[in-house]
């Protein structure tokens, strides 16, 4: 049976780790290389990367801080944010990324996710999806949350499957930072719909949320960021506690 992935979430502005709620508000936490050496002693599975601005800023993602940052590891790397050519995909690998998650760049280029797959693998290309429930139907939103881009989010999910991405990251702004707990209801009207591996982002507040995230057929990992980052939950303790419940784990 394949382990379940805890992976932390670094948010980087400006070249420090950030943290809001419902993708606002946000407040400086700490250095990312730092905590990114951090969580790899911790039995993090994997780390999420994103420069959270540079979408909405129209610019590319800094290199030199994830440069930093992936260097300091040895766990898988996923990097997004200002990810809209398959130039930046090489960008971004050749910094040492694993994987690159994109989001806004998928919404302007539908080509996109297939061209990337083409060319690096769909194991490298992971979709990221800022979602809120809207019209009584789950909509697409771009730019870190910013924008509603009028979007049915769980058919975009689908067509970028079919296209050739190989992970969705699935971010809900309902619950993000509010810590009450994953956004159930939602993951699984998404992994009923692909076929893919699922990430849980948003919402954790507690190790036993991780608990209740995993009885969802289809999710694969649970990313999170503020528990980890103020020490609410570690790593290792929410581990032993997911493995006394029946949860498949990689333990340390």
């Amino acid at each position: 049976m394949l382990t379940k992935r805890i992976i932390p979430c670094l948010d980087i502005r400006d070249g420090r780790v950030v943290k809001g709620v419902n993708f606002s508000g946000v407040s400086d936490v700490d250095d990312p290389v730092k905590l990114a050496s951090a969580y790899n002693d911790a039995g993090a599975d994997e780390l999420v990367f994103y420069d959270i601005t540079a979408s909405s800023e129209g610019r590319k993602l800094f290199t030199d801080v994830l440069e930093r940052v992936a260097s300091s590891i040895f766990i898988p790397l996923t990097v997004g944010g200002g990810i809209n050519t398959v130039e930046d995909f090489d960008r971004v690998l050749k910094s040492g990324a694993d994987k690159v998650s994109v989001n806004s760049g998928a919404i302007k280029n539908p080509d996109l996710i297939a061209e990337a797959a083409e060319k690096y693998g769909s194991q490298c290309v992971v979709l990221s999806l800022d979602v809120k429930r809207a019209g009584g139907g789950f909509r697409l939103f771009a730019k870190g949350g910013r924008v509603d881009t009028g979007l049915d989010a769980v058919e975009f999910a689908v067509r970028g499957v079919n296209a050739g991405a190989g992970e969705i990251v699935l971010n809900s702004i309902d619950t993000d930072g509010v810590k009450n707990g994953f956004d159930l209801e939602m993951l699984k009207v998404f992994c009923d719909a692909v076929k893919v591996p699922v990430i849980a982002s948003g919402g954790a507040g507690k190790a036993e949320d991780f608990i209740d995230l995993f009885k969802i057929r289809g999710v694969d990992a649970g990313l999170a960021a503020s528990i980890f980052h103020f020490k609410e939950v570690d790593i290792a303790d929410l581990k032993r506690l997911l493995d006394k419940n029946g949860v498949p784990v990689r333990l340390v």
